[in-house]
This record gives C-alpha cells, sequence and structure tokens, in this order.
C-alpha cells in the first residue's frame, strides 16, 4: 500500500514539475521606449501642455531612464554632479534579479505619469507592458520594477526641487498698454502670455537663464528706413508674396510644417473652439525617434539620444523664455494691423507670449546640436512627424538644415520678425554646444569621455 502511495505522489510531482512554465527571459527593445515617448506625447496634445511646460516633461522621465542604464552599462557615465543638484541614484541590492532596460522603462512610465494629467491614459499603456513582462518571468520583472520605482522616487524629488509649483502661483504677465514697443494678447483668443517666470526654473546644464542671453533686437522705430520698421514691413511683404502664390507656395507648406502650436483658436460662427498640436520639442523628439531607428539603435542608445535631446531642449526654453520677457517685444500682427494693414492675418496663429528670440529658433538649435552630437552631422532623414496632423514628409540632409528650416518657418508664418530666427537659432546653437561640452554621457575607450 505503501509503494503504491509512493508511486502516486512521484507521478503527481512529475506531472506538477512538467507543467509548471517555465520563466523566460525578457527582451526590452527600443520600439518599446518610442511606444512610451509616443504615448505621453499623445497624452501632451490631449492635455494642452504650453511648449516650456512639455520640455520639462520630457526630460526628467528620460533622465530617470539614462541614470538606470549607466547603472547597467559600462559604455555610459552618470549625470549625477553634473546635472544641477543631481545626486546618484541608489544603487540596485547586490544579486537582484535586475533587467536594466525594464527598471529603466518602469522609471520613464512612471515619471511621465506623475508629469501629466490624464493619468489614467498612461496607466493603461503601462500595464499592458507589465502584464506582458510578468507573464515571462515575475522574478526579474519584480526585482526590475522595484528599482525602477525606486529611481523614479529619487529624479522625482530632485525635479520637485526645480521650482515649478512655485512658478504656478506667480502672478500673471502685465500688459503694459502704454509703451507701443511692448507685447500685446493677439487674435483671435487675446490669450495672457503663458509661463512668465520660466526663466525661475532651475536649468539642467546651462549656468543660469541669462548665459545665453542674446544680442538685442534692433531698436523699435516706425520710421520707415530703420532697421526694426524694415524687418516688420519684410513680415507683410513675405505673406503678402506666398499667399498670392496659394497651393503652390512651399513657404506656406514650411511655416504650416514646422507650426507646433499647441492650441490654435477656430472660431466658427460664435463657437471658439482649439485644435491641437505637437509642441516644437515633440517634434524634435520624434525627430530623434527617426534617427534611433534608421539607426536601428539599441535600447540603451536610444535612451542616450532622448535623454541628451531633451536635456538641450529644455535648458533651450528656460534660456529663450528668459529672453522673451526680458525684451518683451510687440508681435509683427499688432503692429502690422495697427500701422500697415488692418485686416492682415499672419499665415499661422501669432502664439501667446513676446516675440524675441523664436522659441523654435532657439529650440530647434539647439536640438541640432545634440542630435549632431549622437547622431553624426550630414545625417539625412525624411521627417514623417507631421503625418498624423496630415501634413507630407519633408526631407532634409542634416539636423542643421531641419533648424534653418524651422527657425526660418516662423517668418514664413508671419509671426516673427528676421532677428528673431537668425539670433534664435545662434542662441540655441551656442547653448547646445555649452551642454555638449558639459555634459559627459559616454565613455570613449580612446579619449576617456564623449
Amino acid at each position: 500500500m505503501k509503494k503504491i502511495l509512493a508511486i502516486c505522489i512521484m507521478s503527481l510531482l512529475w506531472v506538477s514539475c512538467g507543467t509548471q512554465k517555465k520563466e523566460e527571459p525578457i527582451q526590452i527593445s527600443p520600439e518599446e521606449l518610442h511606444a512610451s515617448v509616443d504615448k505621453v506625447t499623445e497624452i501632451m496634445i490631449h492635455d494642452i501642455f504650453s511648449p516650456p511646460v512639455a520640455s520639462r516633461i520630457f526630460a526628467y522621465p528620460n533622465v530617470a531612464a539614462y541614470e538606470i542604464i549607466a547603472q547597467g552599462n559600462d559604455d555610459y557615465l552618470s549625470l549625477a554632479g553634473q546635472l544641477r543638484e543631481l545626486d546618484s541614484i541608489p544603487k540596485p541590492e547586490k544579486g537582484s534579479s535586475i533587467n536594466y532596460q525594464l527598471a529603466a522603462l518602469t522609471a520613464h512610465m512612471e515619471l511621465n505619469k506623475r508629469l501629466i494629467f490624464s493619468e489614467e491614459r498612461m496607466e493603461v499603456f503601462r500595464d499592458s507592458l507589465y502584464g506582458i513582462w510578468e507573464s515571462k518571468n515575475p522574478t526579474v520583472f519584480n526585482a526590475s520594477k522595484a528599482y525602477g520605482l525606486k529611481v523614479a522616487d529619487h529624479i522625482g524629488a530632485w525635479m520637485n526641487k526645480d521650482n515649478y509649483a512655485q512658478t504656478r502661483t506667480m502672478p500673471k504677465f502685465t500688459v503694459d498698454t502704454d509703451d507701443p514697443t511692448r507685447w500685446q494678447p493677439t487674435p483671435p483668443a487675446y490669450m495672457d502670455g503663458i509661463e512668465p517666470h520660466w526663466n525661475k526654473i532651475r536649468p539642467f546644464v546651462i549656468d543660469s537663464a541669462n548665459q545665453f542671453k542674446p544680442t538685442p533686437p534692433p531698436p523699435f522705430s516706425m520710421e520707415k528706413g530703420s532697421d526694426f520698421y524694415k524687418e516688420l514691413k519684410e513680415v507683410y511683404d513675405i505673406s503678402q508674396e506666398i499667399t498670392e502664390k496659394g497651393d503652390e507656395s512651399e513657404e506656406i507648406e514650411i511655416a504650416q510644417f514646422w507650426d507646433c502650436n499647441p492650441y490654435v483658436s477656430v472660431t466658427r460662427g460664435h463657437l471658439m473652439f482649439a485644435t491641437k498640436k505637437i509642441t516644437p520639442g515633440a517634434h524634435w523628439i520624434g525627430i530623434t525617434k527617426i534617427a534611433a531607428r534608421k539607426t536601428n539603435s539599441d535600447f540603451d542608445k536610444t535612451v542616450y539620444a532622448y535623454t541628451k535631446a531633451s536635456v538641450a531642449m529644455a535648458d533651450a526654453f528656460i534660456s529663450c523664455w528668459d529672453e522673451k520677457y526680458r525684451s518683451n517685444l510687440i508681435r509683427p500682427e499688432t503692429l502690422i494691423n495697427q500701422h500697415i494693414d488692418e485686416d492682415w492675418k499672419p499665415v499661422l496663429q501669432t502664439p501667446p507670449f513676446p516675440e524675441y528670440t523664436s522659441g523654435h529658433s532657439v529650440v530647434s538649435g539647439a536640438a541640432a546640436t545634440a542630435l549632431t552630437d549622437v547622431f553624426g552631422d550630414g545625417f539625412a532623414f525624411d521627417d514623417d512627424t507631421e503625418v498624423p496632423y496630415g501634413l507630407p514628409i519633408r526631407s532634409f540632409n542634416s539636423f542643421n538644415e531641419a533648424a534653418d528650416e524651422a527657425a526660418i518657418s516662423r517668418m514664413y508664418g508671419g509671426i516673427h520678425y528676421r532677428a528673431a530666427v537668425q539670433v534664435g537659432v545662434k542662441q540655441g546653437r551656442d547653448l547646445g554646444k555649452f551642454v555638449l561640452d558639459n555634459l559627459r554621457m559616454k565613455v570613449n575607450k580612446d579619449l576617456a569621455y564623449e
């Protein structure tokens, strides 16, 4: 009887062992990171974040992911002590079964969730990945997730000290209607100036918001021979010329391609509503994805590219917005309506903040400089970032060529003077070079650092 019982027990154990699911390795692909970036971009469009705020949302999750990658990949260096006030992240416990890519993506999604309004949209995306990973290997998944969340808490605590919360309670921008040189709200929504205190946000790499203070714009003058008036008239004349071409105007195509205005007010009779688009920073994040895919970059290099680009752009917005509310220059639309043509409208809707310098120009200059450092000069690519918004693909021979087009697009759109785009793109490139010179991210086997 005992012999029979023993045989039965052994049989049951054999069946149990035979049916137990074997744990599989968890492979995290760069496409999952791209999907996470795309998801948060989609949510930002829904939630309507301003361009400066959007740059902050991109930067912190990328830094968190990068710091974890640097723990598991000797080719990359921690940013602790390099980014302002960033301390070293917690070290993983010895002997823990951590998949660093999984932990990095966990931290990325967690900080994305904390930085947006529609958290549930990010949670649905996150949980779909969690389910797949856990089903393959619960041990590795749980250890990696726990570490990713721990690092997210660390980066989140650093993030919460960047003065963003304090700027939410600072006073609105006061419009000086008595000074004809100063910015005034523009039609159709006549919105308040957005983020007038963005220069108080702690920078990532640059020393201060005014470190790359640009040369001032031409002195304000409505005398027809003055440099300022010539630039104003140039905006009007270009607008007239390209609108006469109609659908055949490449300048209008360029303006629309780089519009990237997250909130465009549309009026239909007595009804006003908004059409939503990506921000200029999101467009360059999209270009980063295109470059990473074209080069078949692995997960770690993709994180590296996103981080370098997003940090440069975040500092570019701080630098640009510092100048915008210092010079506080009036937009072309206001002056053209007052002095040249009261019925004139720009090709693009004028954004709600002062004119100088051009945000697109500064940010594009910084982003192009960062991406050139990662992927090389003369990197040709097809930019399909705007296809979801009904615009065709545009092709470029380099990141700098794209940046130059993004800059001049603001003149074609009728929302910037020439000085703002020319000085702005230089401001961005100078800032971008500073970021590259002062941020050591990758080990170079021959030169020690890259």
